[in-house]
């Protein structure tokens, strides 16, 4: 989960995930260039959070519905 303390959606996903008991490695773009630059590939230049790499497909900003959907899987 690429993600930062100061993003909504990524604290609501973070929290969605703690609840549910669900391994995921936390990254946190806020001061990490390499994690910047790998979620800007990912999203066309754009430095868009949370976003996921799940079973090497990504995810941005999937919301907690579709992330419910996608951990389902």
């Amino acid at each position: 989960m690429y993600s930062a303390l100061w993003c909504s959606d990524c604290l609501s996903a973070k929290r969605f995930l703690d609840e549910k008991n669900i391994n995921y490695e936390y990254i946190d773009i806020t001061n990490n260039q390499v994690a910047i630059d790998i979620v800007k590939k990912i999203n066309n230049g754009k430095k868009i959070i949370p976003t996921f790499i799940i079973n090497n497909k990504t995810y941005t900003n999937p919301g907690i519905k579709r992330l419910s959907e996608i951990i389902r899987q």
